[in-house]
């Protein structure tokens, strides 16, 4: 399988702090990724660097086999799309203009949308369920109807690469499902390759197949579930204890342990 990321031997500094040490690794294209850690294990720089947004100070980076760095921008949008965290508009955007924006990445800011454009818009919205929210206002929506709409925003651009920085960490559990409910079917039907960053170590169990767990910005370990979420190392990592247990039916479970202090 060919890779859609590979990290060698990366080195990130913000301000001269080293943030990124010596990463290495490599992301299967159609796959779906969570990177894990806790605050500061360089989650989300992990995700910048992977857009050409943050330089590295050393290592290599490549997108689909390309040297990332020497891609134009336009060609990056082509491959890689980024939902954020949070997304405000200045403008009172209808659904439709906001996901309309998603193919200006790769068109240019001004360039007027044709049939191909209008096309790309009409499948992003239907990929994502938000058709019958077109002329509905960004603002008016609720906390998952938003998501789905800046993820149909992503969509438009017609990425081979998804990156979500923390999406769901601001909704109720039914919209945390809903979103990663259309991650997974988006992967599964249109071959898109996801990495989403998460504080949600069970949710990340139960829906990707393969995890990142970072700390103080160096991979602590990569791989299926059971070679990642090992007590041991999620205790280290965590500063906590935390018991993980698998169902019969394979589920994952991540609980923390409660340490009773004497009186």
């Amino acid at each position: 399988m060919n890779a859609a990321v590979s990290c060698q031997a990366v080195e990130v500094c913000y301000r001269r702090t080293p943030v990124l040490h010596d990463m290495t690794l490599t992301i299967a294209e159609g796959t779906l990724t969570a990177v894990l850690g806790p605050n500061g294990a360089g989650k989300s720089t992990l995700l910048r660097v992977l857009t050409g947004l943050h330089p590295v100070s050393a290592g290599e980076v490549q997108l689909f086999g390309r040297d990332l760095y020497q891609l134009r921008s336009t060609e990056r949008a082509q491959l890689v799309a980024v939902v954020p965290q949070e997304v405000t508009t200045p403008m009172a955007f209808t659904v439709e203009e906001l996901v309309a924006l998603g193919r200006s990445v790769p068109r240019g800011r001004w360039a007027r949308l044709d049939t191909i454009d209008r096309q790309a818009v009409e499948r992003a919205m239907s990929e994502t369920d938000t058709l019958e929210l077109r002329d509905r206002l960004y603002t008016e929506l609720s906390g998952g109807e938003k998501q789905r709409a800046v993820i149909a925003m992503a969509l438009a651009q017609e990425p081979r690469l998804l990156l979500l920085d923390e999406p769901t960490s601001h909704l109720d559990i039914n919209h945390r499902l809903e979103v990663l409910h259309l991650l997974e079917r988006l992967n599964r039907e249109n071959g898109l390759t996801v990495m989403m960053t998460s504080h949600d170590l069970n949710l990340a169990a139960e829906y990707f197949p393969q995890l990142v767990l970072l700390n103080h910005g160096r991979l602590v370990a990569m791989g299926a579930t059971a070679d990642v979420l090992k007590e041991e190392t999620l205790a280290e990592v965590y500063r906590c204890p935390l018991r993980v247990r698998q169902d019969d039916d394979g589920r994952w479970s991540v609980m923390p342990v409660r340490v009773r202090k004497e009186s």
